[in-house]
């Protein structure tokens, strides 16, 4: 993938270096504090360390150590990763806004925050070890880019498409948040008669993010500056599937249990981000409408 050739975004937020997160719990509410919470699922990751403090053991080390301030290092150059991440949000923007357009509605670009260690949203604080993740109530998109090492260590995922699918991902949840999905699945969770039921709103929601994601891809698929290989599909729907529900359950408690799954199978989610990939259609992303055993 050539990502260099991708547009560049101005919306990039650098916070890396600024120390680690304040004391206290984590403060949430509304669906983004459900988003918060359950990528540490999303990511086998004990919610615990997230929301009643204690400590992971396995904290993400950011992939450059020098302070930074506006996007550029010390020296005044930008690091590779700001640059990669600050591409692939160009390039969702350039889609997105596309997209909308045609609809004659206007798309409102995201902001992408790197951090380090921890950091504070209007969701409340979070640290590294939830993973990357979208706060509807600022509507930014959070990121520790050392998350992509975990990617290769702990998921058996990697490859730059494969980053760039966790990032359209979450940007999926900020076009979720455009449109009022996410406020129409909350509504939905608040109404549920069990945990299960409020569970499978949220399967409904991540997977619909995938084929979002996957509708970026398709686009950026029909553009030859990207160059996007069989390879770099391959290592996308790979980090789909290994960060699926029951292959994350099978791997840290060796059973699954269906109706815990806050994310969807491996399966679904590979079918769902191919369902994107192969229409580039948002319209075939509607998982709200869909019977939950179909999906």
């Amino acid at each position: 993938m050539d990502w260099k050739n991708l547009p560049e975004s101005g919306n990039v937020e650098d916070r890396r270096g600024g120390g680690g997160l304040p004391g206290g719990g984590l403060a949430i509410g509304g669906i983004g504090g459900l988003i918060i919470a359950v990528v540490a699922l999303f990511f086998g990751i004990d919610p615990s360390v997230i929301l009643g403090g204690g400590n992971s053991g396995q904290q993400t080390q950011p992939q450059t150590q020098t302070q930074t301030q506006g996007g550029q290092t010390q020296s005044g150059t930008r690091d590779e990763s700001y640059q990669f991440v600050s591409r692939i949000l160009g390039s969702t923007d350039q889609v997105w806004t596309g997209i909308f357009k045609q609809s004659d509605r206007q798309y409102t670009k995201p902001k992408l925050v790197l951090f380090s260690g921890g950091v504070q949203t209007a969701c409340g604080q979070a640290s590294s070890a939830v993973g990357p993740f979208y706060c509807p109530l600022d509507s930014k998109v959070y990121l520790d880019t050392g998350f992509f090492n975990t990617m290769q260590q702990r998921l058996g995922g990697g490859g730059d498409f494969a980053y760039a699918y966790v990032i359209a991902h979450e940007v999926g949840h900020h076009v979720q948040n455009e449109l009022g999905i996410a406020d129409q699945v909350e509504r939905k969770q608040r109404a549920a008669r069990s945990e299960a039921e409020a569970n499978s709103y949220s399967v409904r929601l991540e997977l619909q993010a995938d084929c979002f994601a996957g509708v970026w891809g398709n686009k950026v698929r029909g553009s030859e500056a990207a160059n996007l290989t069989q390879q770099d599909i391959r290592e996308a729907l790979n980090t789909a599937s290994a960060i699926g529900d029951d292959t994350l359950q099978r791997a840290g408690q060796g059973r699954v249990v269906p109706d815990s799954f806050t994310h969807g199978s491996s399966q679904q989610r590979v079918n769902w981000f191919n369902k994107g990939f192969q229409s580039g259609n948002p319209n075939n992303c509607d998982t709200l409408n869909v019977p939950y055993n179909q999906l």
